[in-house]
């Protein structure tokens, strides 16, 4: 089935992509990542969104390459979750140290307290971590890498420094397991066993033997150099390529039958193997469970009619009343046991594989296959196995892009090899408290014949057959190889809804939901179809514009008490994204295009931009339509501790789940968890209200003085409106403009009174100078001798010529003064005119 939405598309979380910056800008980068390290602990404590945390405000880039090696690395993992304390553990490689934040689910988003913990190691770490996991009571961190592994003792602080917490660190496995002489052993996985929170299993292989392949459980309670349990696989591998073929990865087996004490290998070639039985010493179980098993092995393996199918039960029946004494007390009901030490001796593990799927013909044929089908698929890169109900179901990621999606088709069962005895270690009382053996395929067990015919003989239970596997789905989701190499892949299971899938890959996260489960559909739906698997991209970090794509650092997903999933990862830029997913409803897209700017903006402030939602349109419509059919006869006669009861009890709780749990927990989040918000949205009112009573009594106070300002408006208005009437009644209002005429006759006595005016004036001052000069010279001359006088010529007028003169001068004079008494005449006639003009 090819994917609906190719990774080209935008769809769901878009993450844009970063270019790489030269060495100078890492260099600058690393500084100010150093020097901005006191701002992580906070000193208020308040609530802020997960984003915009201090841990994750500042950027910094990193690229984390798959070296070109036949054993892949560990997974790389630096996010860990702990539902019971509520904390998110995220580790910097940077600085090498541990983020504690503290979570809490606020309906429609996940905040963290702003005060947090900063943890640092008790040792050095020397090399670099890939991979941190939590055990189930969230004391003792994992922290693995490539050669060495270390647990984090969280509640055991030995010192505080400069603000961060000092933990105790302690080395597992040391230089026995995993250093031989000059070199180390490849660690390609490390886990937490799902029944024991001490203890820890470890895959690795030698680079030298590469089907030497070490399986060790470490229980950290007893002893953290010397492994509890050493398993070396042996595979014969048929393929023609078995060179090339190395581990990938291992899972431990679900909660169903002799599921929960198998461990489940996956091979570069896509072929699967098992080992049956494992158990921790020490580890719980519970006791119903433990007792189903007995009844079944009793039941389908000492009455059968074959000989092996009665040896092979009674030696797992041996091995569970040893394992499990309280088996022999058959009053004990309900309550959980402890797993005793117990090895059978001259026996060894089967490594039983490979899993076969339906419709082949030979276990050489099946070879053929697998070798044309991988030519084509590439390598396998990722594992996951997880139960369902009554279904296993194994997924396997490929280099091509495929994923594969089978479920067994049988009941898995213990197998043994006989004539090969394991290596044992016991105390100074005999009680075994170490083991060691080879796990050998047999050839026998494994060339089953015809599946087919297998799965339909009545006797085949107990025949040490290994279990087939059933094809659900081949999903192609077109992943470019660029995608699969530059960033591990994960596959994890949604922590609600077991059906959905979560594939984590360079290229983003894609939601698988599995809508057709074999046995368990069949128990609970008598007429269940097959149905294909929806494939729903959630988040997407390919670049369309540089056909570019990163992976993630980090990948956790977490469940609140409303019946909702949560997903949290953290990009190679140390960028956090949060997503909610409800039930089986499909993701909605939430697209980011473009850089993302490195800030963010402050939670008061985007609180504070819209409306407080008191209650959503979705609660208002009520519980969903999800039709609920009648329980039938069959099904109420069934006992409710059966594996049929208790798929018929998953599928109606699935559908009472989806109806009115969940409506119900979204109403108790808005009744109880929003009254903090309606609280203060009321004192928020309340205070307005104040201020705006306040306001009021203001205002009456001041109403009398306000009353007599407009009192006095009103009267000065009035006397303005009498002044207007009284000008208004003036003659100089009723006056007409002037005429063209009227106009021309201004101008020109402006014209006379500014120029001709000037020039007469100038004109009589010349004469009355000339006037002047002459009289000065007339009366000298009367007082001259004419001695003096004689023999000069004659310069000056008579009195005869003179008097005309003066005369002529004082009628010039005269007509002046009268002239410019008319002027003044004029001018004050003009100005009294142009003052009643502007009246």
């Amino acid at each position: 089935m090819e994917r609906r939405n190719p990774p080209q598309v935008s769809a769901g979380l878009h993450i844009s992509l970063r270019d790489e910056d030269d060495l100078e800008e890492e260099e600058e980068e690393e500084e100010e990542y150093d020097n901005n390290e006191s701002e992580l602990v906070v000193v208020d404590d308040e609530w802020v969104p997960l984003q915009s945390h201090p841990a994750f405000s500042r950027r910094w880039r990193s690229t984390f390459t798959s070296p070109h090696s036949p054993f892949r690395q560990l997974p790389l993992n630096y996010m860990a979750w702990d539902s019971n304390s509520q904390h998110l553990y995220v580790w910097d490689p940077k600085k090498r140290h541990l983020f504690c934040l503290t979570l809490r689910f606020s309906g429609h988003s996940i905040e963290a307290a702003s005060k947090s913990k900063i943890l640092h190691a008790s040792i050095d770490l020397g090399s670099m971590v890939r991979y941190i996991s939590l055990n189930r009571t969230g004391d003792l961190l994992l922290l693995a890498g490539s050669q060495k592994l270390f647990v984090m003792y969280l509640h055991e602080r030995s010192s505080i420094e400069d603000g961060s917490l000092v933990c105790r660190t302690i080395t597992v496995g040391g230089s026995r397991i995993f250093v031989h002489g000059n070199s180390f052993t490849q660690i390609l996985q490390a886990s937490w066993h799902p029944c024991s929170d001490t203890h820890l299993g470890v895959l690795s292989s030698d680079s030298l033997f590469r089907y030497s392949l070490l399986v060790v459980l470490f229980d950290l309670s007893t002893d953290l150099e010397q492994p509890e349990q050493e398993f070396y696989l042996q595979a014969m591998q048929c393929s023609k390529n078995a060179l090339l073929i190395c581990l990938v990865a291992f899972s431990f087996g679900g909660e169903h039958l002799w599921d929960r004490f198998a461990i489940f290998f996956l091979f570069s070639d896509g072929s699967i193997y098992v080992l049956c039985p494992i158990v921790p010493f020490g580890s719980i179980y519970s006791l119903a469970s433990i007792q189903e098993i007995y009844k079944d092995a009793h039941l389908f393996g000492l009455r059968s009619s074959n000989s092996k199918a009665v040896n092979n039960a009674s030696l797992a029946l041996n091995w569970l009343e040893s394992t499990f004494p309280e088996l022999a007390n058959k009053s004990l009901e309900g309550g959980v046991v402890k797993a005793h030490p117990y090895v059978p001796i001259g026996t060894s593990l089967s490594l039983q594989g490979p899993l076969c799927r339906l419709c082949s013909e030979t276990s050489d044929g099946v070879s053929e296959q697998n070798d044309a089908q991988q030519a084509g698929r590439g390598q396998a890169l990722a594992f996951f196995c997880n139960t369902i109900l009554k279904d296993t179901i194994i997924a396997t990621a490929w280099s091509s892009g495929l994923l594969e999606i089978d479920a067994l088709a049988d009941e898995l069962q213990p197998v043994w090899n006989y004539g090969s005895s394991p290596r044992l270690r016991v105390d100074d009382f005999g009680c075994v408290i170490g083991v060691a053996m080879i796990c050998e395929q047999n050839l026998q067990q494994s060339d089953n014949g015809k599946i087919d015919q297998l799965i339909q003989a009545v006797d085949a239970a107990w025949m040490g057959y290994t279990p087939p596997l059933f094809r659900l789905a081949i999903l192609d989701l077109s992943l470019m190889s660029n995608m699969l190499n530059e960033s591990p892949l994960l596959l994890v299971s949604d922590p609600l809804i077991l059906e959905r899938i979560y594939y984590v890959h360079g290229g983003g996260v894609d939601s698988i939901i599995l809508h057709f489960l074999p046995f368990s559909d069949q128990v609970a739906r008598k007429d269940a179809t097959a149905k294909a698997p929806t494939v729903t991209p959630i988040i997407s970090t390919f670049s369309s514009e540089t056909y570019t794509s990163s992976g993630f650092l980090g990948f956790v997903t977490l469940a609140d008490a409303f019946g909702n999933s949560w997903i949290l990862s953290c990009t190679y830029s140390f960028e956090c994204f949060v997503i909610k997913v409800s039930g089986m409803d499909l993701v909605e897209p939430f697209l980011i295009e473009g850089e993302r700017d490195l800030e963010f903006t402050d939670h008061k402030e985007s609180s504070e931009t819209g409306p407080l939602e008191i209650m959503s349109k979705e609660l208002l419509k009520g519980p969903k339509d999800v039709p609920i059919p009648m329980v039938s006869a069959s099904l109420r006669s069934l006992p409710a501790d059966s594996i049929e009861g208790r798929a018929a009890l998953h599928h109606y709780f699935k559908l009472f789940h989806e109806k009115y749990v969940e409506y119900a927990h979204k109403v108790y989040v808005s009744l109880k968890y929003h009254g903090a918000h309606l609280k203060k949205a009321t004192d928020d009112q309340q205070a307005r209200l104040k201020e705006v009573h306040q306001k009021l009594v203001t205002i009456e106070e001041s109403h009398s003085r306000f009353k007599n300002q407009l009192k006095e408006a009103f009267e000065t208005s009035r006397q303005l409106e009498v002044r207007l009437q009284r000008f208004r009644s003036l003659p100089g209002v009723m006056w007409k403009p002037l005429t063209n005429a009227e106009k021309e006759f201004k101008a020109e006595i402006e014209r006379f009174t500014h120029q001709e005016l000037d020039e007469l004036r100038s004109s009589v001052e010349a004469l009355e100078a000339r006037l002047h000069r002459y009289l000065q010279p007339s009366q000298a001359s009367m007082t001259y001798s004419p001695k003096q006088t004689a023999g000069r010529r004659k310069a000056h007028a008579s009195n005869a010529q003179v008097l005309p003169l003066k005369t002529l001068v004082e009628r010039l004079s005269q007509v002046s003064i009268e002239n410019s008494k008319k002027v003044e005449l004029i001018e004050g006639a003009l100005q009294k005119r142009e003052g009643q003009e502007q009246t």
